[in-house]
Order: structure tokens, then C-alpha cells, then sequence
């Protein structure tokens, strides 16, 4: 019976083109409004929250494989664009949107769009989109890693850095959060990918469920502090708008800025397509719990709403480029044949 009914649900969704992750997840805010967890269950949570954020890294980092990164070096100019474009002109963006704060943006929002900028990129979508497109796959697969074994160092650093003294920063026990709730599990999932990491490729489908039921109850739990402090009578429909306006923004820069940059320096279709997908995304999946770890207060439901705003309109619009792509290229070979025979 639960089959019958999520098959209709599913094809719903695909034809308005919303990610099942994100229906889950506002599903998950909507419990959290009408039933938040306070008291002793509201730190049974947390405690929760905390092991599942370290469960959550340390299959990150058996997952993702630090040789294929490093060997993957190779194609270094192709690499260090994409780091540049996610890790230097998306936080130059970020900070260019100060001047909306707190006039058309509050301060939390403010901070939820920086830290989206400071984030890295996606690993499945960019090389999923990168594949249809019919970019250079095996160039995502190691750009998006990399990207993300850096980010783990790389986010929390700038985080600290701009988010200091501007609005709701850091929390004074931040470091010491991220070293045993981030760095530390990581490590450990790098450290035993040489006996666990075939186990956990096997099994990618189960552990999946485990990911995002970790996410889930992050998102869960931040919400549910931000209903019980009153955090959410803060949010009115101008400051939404805006942000929405920002993401979408945000977005077309950074691929306007990805296409034509690549194609400046020479980079050949299928290089300049990995370039723009791995350059242009921003990962939900790291954000959400580095978030919890990074803000120790109840408006981090509010700073990671640009977060979950900017991954569904990236989705969006990158299916739809993807598609583009594939349809252009399915198009071309012909001619090339025509040209060879």
C-alpha cells in the first residue's frame, strides 16, 4: 500500500521538477512547527543530532577517496578554476549582498546567503549533470572530491573569518565542535576507506537512507528550537521574497561567471560544462550539519534557509542546462561523423 501511494507521489514530484530530498525535508519543517521537541526530549535530540552529524562525516569520508583527488591533479588548471570559483568568487559574492542587510535582508538571512557561498560543492548532482551534458565525468568526479575534502577544512576557516564580528557568528566552543564533530569523524572514515570503503560502495543504496535520516533530524531539531524560541515571527514575506530573488541571483552569476571564465582560458566543451557544473553547486548535504555544529543558537533555522532555497533552484535550472547540453551534443555528432566519413 505505501508503495502504491509514493509511485503517484514520486511522479508528482518529477513533473514539477521539486527534489524528493527537499519535499522530505519541508515535510520535516512542517512536523517541527506543529509539534517541536522541548525539555528532556529536546536534549535527546540534540544528543541524537550530534552522533548522527559524526556518523554522517565519518561515511563522508569513507566514501569520498583522497587518492582519486590527488591523482586527478593532473587536469590542475581544470581544478583550481573550480576552487576558485567555490571557494573565492562565491564568498566575493556573499559579501557583496551585505548592502541588503537588514534593510531588504534580516541578519540571520544575511548569514545563511554568506555561509551558502562558503560552502563546497555537491559531489552526486555535479557529476550527474556534468554526464548528461556530456562534460568531462571522469574531471567532475575528481573536482567535486576534492571540493569536498577541502571544504571540510576550508568552510569552517572562512566561516570564522567573516562571520566573526558580523551578525550571529561562530560559537566560542566552534573549534572545538568541529575537530571532534566534523574533522575527527572524517578522518577516521579516511582512515578505514582501506578496509570499509568497498563495503560502503556495495551498500550505497541503505547508507543513503542513513545520510539523509541524519539530515533529516538535524533540520528537525534546528527547527525545533528556532519554533520554541519564537525565532520563526521574525520571518515576513518581504525578507522571503528578497532572499529568494538573491538565490536565483546568485545562481546565474556564478554560471555566467563559470561559462564565459572557461571559455576564456581555453578550456576545451566538455572541460567548460564540468567547470560550470562543479563550480556553480553548493552542497546541501555538508551545509545542513555543519551548520548545527558552526551556530550554537536557535536561529540556525533561519541561516540555513538560503541553503535549502538555492540547492532547489540550482536543481532546477541545472537539469534543465544539463538537458540542453546533451541535446546540443546529441546533435553535433552527427555533423562530426558526417565531417569524418
Amino acid at each position: 500500500m505505501l508503495a502504491s501511494f509514493a509511485r503517484p507521489v514520486s511522479a508528482l514530484l518529477a513533473k514539477l521538477r521539486i527534489d524528493p530530498f527537499i519535499a522530505l525535508i519541508l515535510v520535516t519543517v512542517g512536523i517541527a512547527s506543529l509539534l517541536p521537541a522541548s525539555g528532556a526530549v529536546a536534549t535527546g535530540f540534540g544528543v541524537a543530532t550530534k552522533i548522527a552529524v559524526g556518523m554522517l562525516f565519518f561515511l563522508y569520508g569513507a566514501r569520498l577517496s583522497s587518492q582519486e583527488a590527488v591523482e586527478g591533479m593532473r587536469h590542475w588548471r581544470l581544478h583550481v578554476t573550480v576552487l576558485c570559483a567555490t571557494f573565492v568568487l562565491f564568498p566575493l559574492m556573499g559579501l557583496a549582498t551585505s548592502f541588503l542587510s537588514p534593510g531588504l535582508l534580516t541578519s540571520p538571512l544575511y548569514t545563511g546567503v554568506l555561509f551558502l557561498c562558503l560552502l563546497p560543492s555537491t559531489v552526486q548532482s555535479s557529476i550527474a549533470f556534468t554526464s548528461i551534458a556530456k562534460g568531462n565525468v571522469a574531471a567532475a568526479i575528481c573536482s567535486a572530491s576534492l571540493s569536498n575534502l577541502l571544504g571540510i577544512v576550508l568552510t569552517p576557516v572562512l566561516v570564522a573569518l567573516l562571520l566573526a564580528t558580523d551578525g550571529p557568528g561562530v560559537s566560542g566552543s566552534a573549534v572545538l565542535d568541529i575537530v571532534l564533530q566534523l574533522l575527527v569523524p572524517f578522518v577516521a572514515g579516511q582512515l578505514a576507506r582501506r578496509w570499509i570503503g568497498g563495503w560502503v560502495q556495495r551498500h550505497s543504496a541503505p547508507l543513503k537512507i542513513v545520510d539523509r535520516g541524519s539530515i533529516l533530524l538535524v533540520v528537525y531539531t534546528a527547527f525545533s528550537e528556532g519554533m520554541t524560541e519564537g525565532i520563526w515571527h521574525q520571518l515576513d514575506i518581504g525578507p522571503l521574497l528578497a532572499l529568494v530573488a538573491v538565490c536565483c541571483v546568485l545562481l546565474a552569476a556564478v554560471l555566467g561567471a563559470t561559462s564565459g571564465g572557461a571559455r576564456l582560458l581555453g578550456f576545451d566543451r566538455a572541460d567548460r560544462i564540468t567547470i560550470m557544473f562543479c563550480g556553480s553547486k553548493k552542497s546541501l548535504a555538508s551545509g545542513l550539519p555543519m551548520a548545527t555544529v558552526l551556530f550554537g543558537h536557535a536561529e540556525v533555522g533561519l541561516i540555513v534557509l538560503p541553503l535549502m532555497l538555492f540547492h532547489q533552484i540550482q536543481l532546477i535550472v541545472c537539469a534543465a542546462m544539463a538537458r540542453r547540453y546533451a541535446r546540443q551534443a546529441a546533435a553535433e555528432e552527427p555533423e562530426e561523423l558526417a565531417a569524418v566519413g
